[in-house]
């Protein structure tokens, strides 16, 4: 067994090719393998969101706070608010964040395939992000 204290982990700021905006990740869980399990809170400022991405095994999101907005490649934004449960099939292209005007934070729960739980992909354009 192992306790994680509150507060034992570092908070990160996104990195800049994989975020717009500003975004702090305090990670959850990384046990070790053979597990292959990932989570993490995400707190998106407004406006905020992350690049288009994939996940190899899915995404599950846990909106724990704020509004936010999500989108599939070729459907439209859909948005998200505090208690909402999102899943991404895998390898389903899309991106999420925060809306313009509110905050929004979210835990993350994927899983690796041969060490990689995501690929990262292009920005999300303004034009993309205001439609």
């Amino acid at each position: 067994m192992e306790i994680k204290r509150s507060g034992s982990q570092p908070s990160g700021k996104g990195p800049s090719q994989w975020f717009t905006g500003a975004v702090r990740i305090d990670p959850l869980l990384s046990p070790p393998e053979p597990s292959q399990v990932m989570a993490a809170l995400v707190t998106f400022e407004p406006g905020a969101r992350t690049v288009w991405h994939t996940h190899p095994l899915g995404q599950t999101l846990f909106v724990t706070a704020g509004c936010g907005w999500v989108q599939r490649e070729g459907g439209p934004i859909e948005e998200i608010r505090t208690g909402d449960v999102v899943w991404f099939a895998p390898n389903e292209k899309h991106w999420h964040g925060a809306s313009p005007t509110n905050g929004m934070s979210h835990i993350a729960i994927q899983e690796k395939l041969n060490g990689s739980p995501v690929t990262w992909m292009e920005q999300v354009t303004e034009e993309q992000y205001r439609k």
